[in-house]
């Protein structure tokens, strides 16, 4: 019996001791369920989630169903990924205690806050990526044996990359790139021997590149431009022979180029530009037979370019540009079967293009510009059928240009102007259809241009200026989109065609130094946009269009050496825009009218007529009273009371006209003022009391370094004006700003008056109902964005091209840019402004302000051009050069470039605008391009207002082909 009942007792037993150890384990899953599900939740409470994605993460649901949580088959989390929620605030430390975590990806949001110190301590992990956030602070010390990928990269990490980073042994792929980290790059780095990326990219490291990289035989891609880093490209690198990808670009490297990168078979990518190398390109160079693109680029690279390049049979892009290579462009690169893009500009290149390139090429983009080349233009450049913009201005060509251009019709910018060029253009040269910029000035071209049917629909810039065209000029060019015409300096003939007046786009008209005659026709009055009419040096007769005075934009009129006659419109120049006029040596007679054009007129500017009136700088006599015959008495008498009260009406308004934009001196309790003011309007309506009153603190509108802005309103009719006060004196140039005063420009904010005591003064502005681009910016659509852009190009145009002397905004920034209620921008021009060329010295401080200025005091065209590319580049990213991003460096514009070369659109376009970034990918492309030509280091490569203004506006009009990894010379 003993027995049996312990027979019952096994089984018994064996049961309670399988539900004891059950229910331990199970326990203890319970514990691991509750531990990282507090763990999840505490990382979700530190976040912000606009978009409502991490909605289902709550206790009701089981957390291997939360979004973005991916589970092992027994329920652990071992993958977080969060990659572009728009997840803000500070990151947990929570998710890196996870107990099984292999994968956190948290990149392109907007979190920030430093980094957890403990952020290394996951033994299980094995990716990590934060890039494309808001971090700050230094990069945490520790490490991860298995991490095996590691993206800090576009943060604003900051301090030296830790010692430690040496010690992660298994990691495969690190990116640190677009932070703010210094020092020199660790020596420890060189211990990952397994890593296949690295990129430190885009911050302020200094010093030398480590020749112990050598070591790091895994590495496939190297990316160290964008920094600081001097001394020569140690030749150990040449040892990395798995390398792909090999980027130092925008450094201060020296030496030479090492041979021993010869050695790297496999690199498809090489790109060394703006850097400080010098010497020959090593001939082992051409023996990389994998090259891609190769780009050399902004240097000071000598010697000659070998025939050796014929080796690189997959060679698609090549940029020698910018360099101080010499001899011929080698025959070998017309064997060059996957060549697109072929920039050789801007050295010292000579002899004759290659007859056979392009034939076998598959060109795109031909740059060939600013060299000593001779010889014809060859005619296969187009063979491929693709080339779209062939630039070959500033050299010695000569002969025809080739009939094969005339069918090229994937042409669409073109630029041969001066060179020696001759012969007629073929019939079917006016007729490609995507070509928007044809400029062949400067040429020896001949030949009747009438004669031919102009068939160009894109057509927005031409130039056959300083040719030897005759005969009579084209009714039409087969475009409605013209916006420059420049036909000067030619021999053309025969009259103006009426059909010009439905140019309703354009923008500037030169046919001077011709042999036009005839009248001038009234319809050009109907070109409202025109901003520029020059006719002079001509035959033309007759009189002045009346319709003239009704011009809206008209801002300089030269109808200079002609035979024009009779009387000047009495309102011509009452458009305040016309502010340059020149009517010299016609047969003009009268006197000139009292209109803002010809209120200080040069005396150049209106001599070899029979005219009089005018004030003392005109030169003129006074006009005197027409003496009649006795009869005409007799005819005249019942009209005479009349004539003579209309004569002093007249001489009464004039005179007081003229006194209202004469220096007035007031003398109130606050002791003698002087206002000169340049609108008779606004001197009648602002009085010196309205604008003492303004300056009150409630009517504070902004402080800076040179003085406070006030908004003032006119006791006598509610004009409202902006009153800037100064805060020195001295600092006003008199002469400059009553220049300044008689500009007008729908983009411009217009500059009232002056008003100044020995103690104080004032500047008086136009007010613009609106707010300052700063405030408007992060809540503007890419369509406004857009517009500003354009707007803004048109205003730096009319300053730089139309004004004589030039006229510069002297710094530009989104405060100092009004956005109406229209959304047309309005600069405010900075004081002093009115400078020539050889401008005066002068210092402003500002992010905005071209690194030459900050070095010279000088500014320029070329400085306020960069300015401009900072606000394009603003406009895009919505990231501006003071940002706390960049900690007050001005490497916006290196980020810039590198996003530009290197990151996807989304990686660096403003998320307010990102929405329909596909839709208008080729825009914001090229303008990012137009940007980054307008803040290239050496002023000379930045293009003009002129160029810029009809780029972008064609850039904007309609997407085109964009094809390269770096931009390039634009113009």
């Amino acid at each position: 019996m003993l027995s049996s009942m312990a027979a019952a007792k096994g089984p018994q037993a064996c049961s309670m001791l399988f539900m004891f150890w059950f229910l331990v384990l199970n326990s203890r899953m319970l514990h691991a369920d509750n531990q990282e599900l507090e763990l999840l939740l505490a990382f979700k409470s530190s976040l912000n989630d606009p978009l409502k994605y991490l909605s289902n993460w709550n206790p009701s649901a089981t957390f291997c169903k939360w979004q973005g949580i991916t589970c092992t088959n027994s329920s652990r989390i071992t993958v977080i990924e969060l990659s572009g929620k728009n997840i803000s605030g500070k990151i947990s430390s929570s998710i890196f205690q996870l107990p099984y975590i292999q994968t956190i990806d948290l990149s392109s949001n907007q979190l920030s806050g430093k980094l957890p110190d403990d952020i290394f301590s996951s033994s299980s992990l094995r990716s990590l990526n934060l890039s494309n956030n808001n971090f700050t602070g230094p990069i945490p010390n520790g490490s991860i044996f298995l991490l095996e990928t590691l993206d800090l990269s576009n943060n604003m990490l900051s301090g030296k990359i830790p010692q430690e980073i040496g010690s992660f042994s298994s990691l495969k792929f690190l990116d640190l790139g677009g932070n703010v980290l210094v020092g020199k790059i660790p020596l420890s780095v060189t211990n990952l021997t397994s890593l296949q990326v690295l990129t430190l990219a885009s911050n302020h490291l200094v010093g030398q590149i480590p020749s112990e990289l050598g070591q790091m035989r895994s590495l496939r891609w190297i990316y160290l431009g964008y920094n600081n880093l001097s001394g020569e490209i140690p030749i150990e690198v040449g040892q990395l022979t798995s390398l792909n990808h090999l980027d130092l670009v925008y450094n201060n490297l020296t030496g030479q180029i090492p041979s021993s990168l010869g050695n790297l078979s496999n690199l498809q990518y090489l790109f060394l530009y703006q850097n400080k190398l010098a010497g020959p390109i090593p001939k082992s160079i051409f023996g990389l037979t994998k090259l891609i693109s190769l780009d050399l680029s902004d240097n000071s690279l000598s010697g000659e370019i070998p025939e050796l390049i014929i080796k690189l049979k997959n060679l698609e892009i090549l940029h020698l540009f910018s360099n101080n290579f010499t001899g011929k462009i080698p025959v070998a690169l017309s064997s060059l079967p996957r060549l697109q893009i072929l920039q050789l500009w801007s050295n010292k290149l000579s002899g004759e293009i290659p007859k056979d390139l392009g034939k076998r090429n598959n060109l795109t983009v031909l740059d060939l510009s600013s060299n000593s080349l001779t010889g014809r233009i060859p005619g296969g450049l187009c063979s491929s059928g693709n080339l779209f913009k062939l630039i070959l201005f500033s050299n010695s060509l000569e002969d025809e240009i080739p009939k094969s251009l005339s069918t090229c019709s994937s042409l669409r910018r073109v630029r041969l102007q001066d060179n020696s060029l001759s012969g007629e253009l073929s019939s079917e040269f006016t007729k490609l259809p995507l070509v928007y910029f044809l400029d062949i000035s400067s040429n020896n071209l001949s030949g009747r241009i009438d004669s031919r049917k102009w068939e160009m629909p894109s057509l927005q810039m031409l130039s056959l200026a300083r040719n030897s065209f005759f005969g009579g000029l084209p009714d039409s060019f087969g475009s409605e989109n013209l916006e420059n015409l420049d036909l000067s300096q030619n021999l053309f003939s025969g009259a103006i065609p009426r059909k010009f007046g439905s140019l309703s786009e354009l923008m500037q008209l030169r046919l001077s130094k011709n042999k036009i005659s005839g009248e001038i026709p009234d319809e050009l009055s109907s070109c409202e946009k025109l901003v520029s009419l020059d006719l002079s040096h001509n035959k033309l007769s007759g009189q002045i269009p009346a319709s003239f005075s009704e011009m809206p934009v008209l801002g300089l009129l030269d109808l200079s050496h002609n035979e024009l006659s009779g009387k000047i419109p009495a309102n011509l120049g009452r458009v305040e825009s016309l502010v340059q006029v020149n009517i010299s040596h016609n047969h003009f007679h009268g006197s000139l009218p009292s209109t803002g054009a010809f209120l200080a007129i040069n005396a150049s500017a209106i001599a070899g007529n029979d005219l009089c009136g005018g004030d003392k700088t005109s030169g003129l006599p006074p006009c005197r009273r027409f003496k009649s015959p006795m009869w005409w008495f007799y005819v005249a008498c019942s009209l005479g009371a009349l004539v003579l009260l209309a004569l002093v009406a007249f001489g009464f308004v004039f005179i007081r006209g003229q006194r209202n934009l004469e220096l007035k001196r007031v003398e109130n309790e606050d002791g003698t003022w002087e206002l000169q003011f340049f609108n008779s309007k606004v001197s009648k309506s602002i009085a010196i009391d309205d604008i003492l009153l303004s300056m009150k603190e409630e009517n504070l509108i902004s402080r800076g370094k040179k003085g406070a802005s006030f908004k003032g309103k006119s006791i006598t009719n509610d004009m409202e004006f902006i009153v800037k006060k100064m805060n020195d004196v001295n600092s006003i140039p008199l002469s400059e700003i009553s220049e300044l005063g008689k500009l007008q420009h729908p983009n411009i904010v217009n500059l009232f008056g002056l008003c100044q005591s020995n103690k104080v003064a004032y500047v008086i502005y136009e007010y613009i109902e609106g707010k300052s681009l700063s405030e408007v910016l992060l809540n503007l659509s890419w369509e406004r964005r857009r517009k500003i852009a354009i707007g803004i190009a048109k205003a730096l145009r009319f300053l730089h091209c139309y004004c004589s002397p030039s006229v510069l905004a002297g710094y530009m920034s989104p405060e100092k840019i009004i956005i109406d209620g229209k959304d047309e921008p309005r600069l405010i021009l900075s004081l002093p402004s009115l400078v020539c060329i050889e401008t005066t010295k002068c210092f402003i401080s500002s992010a905005y302000v071209a690194p030459e200025t900050r070095e010279t005091k000088d500014i320029t065209e070329k400085s306020d051009m960069y300015g401009f590319g900072l606000i394009l580049i603003e406009l895009l990213t919505g990231k501006g050069p003071a940002d706390a991003e960049f900690g007050g460096h001005e490497s916006i514009v290196e980020w810039a470039r590198y996003c530009y070369s290197d990151c996807h659109l989304d990686m660096w376009i403003d998320p307010m605008i990102s929405g329909n970034a596909s839709i208008n990918q080729n825009e914001l492309i090229e303008t990012m391009n137009l940007a980054l030509q307008c803040t290239a280091t050496e002023p000379t490569a930045r293009p003009c207002a002129n160029e810029v203004s009809k780029t972008l506006e064609s850039a904007l009009r309609k997407s085109s082909c964009v094809v390269g990894l770096k931009f390039s010379s634009l113009f």
